[in-house]
């Protein structure tokens, strides 16, 4: 059975800097993206990054882009996020998400990791 297990996150003051894991078992990814996804509580979910797993292509949203770095560890099937320069609005439930190649939606999902920004 396919899992996606987010662990890393935590609490930090405006600036610092979090690493988020999701570990991914219960078969091949080679033919998936990886993605980061993020909700607020009272807002929809949001795209935050993407990673092909065959090539390791990324991809990030603009509010993200230059300060979060998407990657993955082949030997570990891990994915990561690492966030530097968080902000307050940052604060979330942080899923990670799996999409085979050619299909439009995320098959796969997480239980989440909460990251909290404080200013």
């Amino acid at each position: 059975q396919v899992q996606l297990v987010e662990s890393g996150g935590g609490s930090v003051q405006a600036g610092g800097s979090l690493r988020l894991s999701c570990a991914a078992s219960g078969r091949s990814f080679s033919s998936y993206y990886m993605g980061w996804f993020r909700q607020a509580p009272g807002n929809e979910r949001e795209f935050v990054a993407r990673i092909r797993w065959s090539g390791g292509s990324t991809y990030y949203a603009d509010s993200v882009k230059g300060r979060f770095t998407i990657s993955r560890d082949n030997a570990k099937s891990t994915v990561y996020l690492q966030m530097n320069s968080l902000k307050p609005e940052d604060t979330a439930v942080y899923y990670c998400a799996a999409q085979r190649l050619g299909v439009s939606s995320y098959e796969f999902w997480g239980q989440g990791t909460q990251v909290t920004v404080s200013s």
